[in-house]
């Protein structure tokens, strides 16, 4: 039997974001579907929270796509 080399597969579905995720992109697309292009190049440098209208949320930690996630204690879930 030959050598196999194999690697793990990261997950790279996102987890749903919050309600009060906020990002440029979601102005110019309607859409706020986190697999969305556009949401790709969403940073902590153009989101924001709609609670604080600030980049820092309620609980006083930055914002961005792949942190405003189910299991931050001041995540929203969408109804």
């Amino acid at each position: 039997m030959g050598y196999k080399r194999s690697f793990a597969v990261k997950n790279t579905e996102p987890l749903p974001p919050c309600m009060n995720l906020r990002s440029k992109a979601i102005y110019v697309t309607g859409d706020p579907d986190p697999r969305s292009p556009e949401e790709e190049g969403s940073t902590r440098f153009n989101c924001w929270c709609n609670k604080t209208q600030h980049t820092l949320g309620p609980d006083q930690q930055l914002v961005d796509r792949h942190d405003c996630v189910h299991g931050r204690v001041c995540y929203q879930g969408r109804a």
